[in-house]
């Protein structure tokens, strides 16, 4: 069963000549056929271009001309991402029927490398949610229980991965939208340092949040994709220009004497369950000879309002381009411009996306700004300096990943608080925008997975990568289907 095997089995099967790039593609497929119609974790495949990807993938193997060592493997990539020729809908009706002129660089270091496109997956509207029930698309459903969420924004990422019908996914994360459906569906999913990997061609949400990241079902597979995808981008204005320092190769790394950090906030309001399950692998990791250092995030409690304040605000700006004139969905039944912009966002955007941008816009009127944006600025300026002073006395930080496992489909549907409080534990590394992750610890008593974060200093990737792997010798190996 070849969908069933990860990026660097795939890619080792196919070194070794005992597979090719189309009997990948073709298990796959079949696979994305049987099973997607009860999970709903793909908007577009393109099979014509699967395969004949695969096809050409496999004349270059055989003439001895690979790309890379993945030359052959598809990869699901996140339908915020622009890829060219191929629809990118941001699972929006604004949006439905747009077809990108341009790849977005992450798309086109995949296709350097010879990486062929899968499929494009569905996720919350423009990456607003965290269920991924904000979907024009409809729902995508946990494999791990079809009644429950994935998690979201990038909900169906994490599900393909974790239902077998991708090897790996690319997702996007502006307040853990990696990392909470990771935790969700039991799979692997890192959000790099913000200006790690580039930006260039990933629709925006909120500009100064957005990072571009990965999904495994291991933590080599989801370094691997990450080692790809980053580095330097001239056309990203955000993108940091430092020397490759991720090597998926080399992530065997000696826990003893790292001191990581346990901060109190983090575990306080969560459920009982997931609080035991991760104190109880902090103890295994202390047994291997790390040195657990109680610390403090103080300003913890203000992430959700800082948050909401600016990547709304944001959010207001970015998606003023969406007025039916340029691009994308046009109401058919306006009579003057008023009317097209009015109805045109009224019936192309959907609700949660319109509560933000009416937030968004709220804050930064002229009566509020001061009050609201402004002051949510100083106050991600204080989570930034309660992470530079915990990471000058601790390797990384160790916590929960969410307060609860997989919530049902529907359960927080009408509570936008709710859903909002939901990302408490996650947010805080965006607005510092330093690297995290989060790597499966095991099941609750439900069957459902729970996720271990792991968070380090900026630009500090392969040192938590090495942690989780750490971590991932120590945990229970999770599956939807065992």
């Amino acid at each position: 069963m070849l969908y069933k095997k990860g990026l660097n089995e795939l890619s080792n099967l196919l070194s070794e000549g005992k597979t090719s790039s189309k009997e990948i593609a073709e298990s796959l497929l079949k696979r994305i056929n049987e099973k997607d119609k009860d999970i709903n974790s793909y908007i577009t495949v393109d099979e014509n271009l699967l395969l004949k990807q695969a096809a050409e993938s496999d004349l270059r193997r055989s003439a001895g001309k690979s790309l890379s060592k993945f030359d052959g493997i598809p990869v699901a990539v996140k339908d915020n991402i622009n890829t060219a020729g191929i629809r990118t809908t941001c699972a929006s009706r604004i949006l439905e029927n747009f077809v990108p002129p341009f790849n977005a660089t992450v798309y086109d270091r995949m296709l350097n490398s010879g990486m062929l496109l899968l499929g494009k997956t569905n996720m919350d509207e423009f990456a607003m949610g965290s269920s991924t029930e904000n979907s024009f698309f409809g729902p995508v459903k946990n494999p791990y229980d079809g009644e429950r969420v994935p998690g979201g924004s990038s909900g169906g990422s994490a599900a393909s991965v974790s239902a077998f019908m991708a090897p790996v996914s690319l997702g996007s994360d502006t307040g853990g939208s990696i990392r909470q459906p990771a935790a969700f569906c039991g799979v692997t999913g890192i959000k790099p340092t913000y200006g790690r990997v580039s930006r260039y061609g990933l629709v925006a949400f909120a500009s100064s949040l957005d990072q571009i990241g990965t999904f495994g079902r291991n933590v080599a597979d989801t370094a691997s994709l990450l080692q790809i995808i980053a580095g330097y981008d001239k056309k990203d204005s955000t993108s940091v220009n430092r020397e490759m320092d991720i090597d998926a190769a080399k992530l065997s790394i000696d826990v003893k004497g790292l001191k990581l950090g346990v901060p109190a906030e983090y575990f306080t309001g969560i459920d009982s369950e997931i609080k035991t399950l991760i104190e109880n692998k902090i103890k295994e990791l202390e047994k291997l000879g790390a040195v657990i250092v109680p610390i403090s995030l103080k300003y913890t409690e203000y992430a959700i309002p800082v948050y909401y304040l600016i990547a709304t605000a944001e959010a207001s700006s970015n998606l003023a381009r969406y007025d039916g004139i340029r691009y994308g969905y046009r109401s058919a039944d306006a009579k003057d411009l008023p009317s097209l912009y009015t109805q045109t966002r009224s019936t192309g955007f959907g609700k949660e996306v319109k509560r933000r941008i009416i937030l968004g816009t709220y804050s930064l009127s002229s009566g509020y700004y001061d009050a609201y944006y402004l002051k949510a600025l100083k106050g991600r300026a204080l989570i930034i300096d309660d992470f530079k002073n915990a990471f000058s006395s601790v390797d990384a930080i160790i916590a929960p990943v969410t307060t609860t496992t997989a919530f049902k489909i529907g359960e927080m549907s009408n509570d936008p608080l709710q859903m909002y409080m939901s990302d408490i534990l996650t947010i805080s590394a965006n607005l510092a925008g330093i690297p995290a992750l989060s790597v499966p610890a095991g099941l609750d008593s439900k069957g459902l997975p729970v996720g271990i974060q792991i968070m380090g200093p900026h630009f500090q990737e392969q040192k938590i990568l090495g942690i989780a792997g750490a971590l991932e010798n120590i945990c229970d190996t999770v599956s939807p289907e065992d």
